[in-house]
């Protein structure tokens, strides 16, 4: 059961305002989700088969790939060997 204690305090927490009204409003909303995940956990689920699993990802190969200098060649700016970027901070 969440009060509206409780519901002030999350209010605090995430920073938001709320006026009192509100604050009865979302306590009974709160309250009725809870509700309803009581009542969620009192469904029997059926068995289900379990799912085949397969592996959807290539298997790992070594390919050729660009060149440092050919890297380089695409970057915008290179200094000693390294792409230069602008200074984010």
């Amino acid at each position: 059961m969440v009060t509206e204690s409780d519901v002030a305090h999350i209010a605090i927490l995430a920073d938001i305002g709320i006026s009192r009204e509100e604050l009865a409003e979302f306590t009974g909303q709160f309250n009725a989700i809870l509700d309803y995940f009581d009542l969620l956990d009192q469904v029997e689920a059926e068995e289900r088969p379990e799912a085949e699993q397969t592996n959807i990802f290539r298997d790992d190969e070594v390919v050729p790939s660009l060149t440092p200098d050919a890297v380089l060649e695409n970057a915008g700016e290179s200094e000693d060997g390294y792409i230069r970027a602008p200074k984010v901070m």
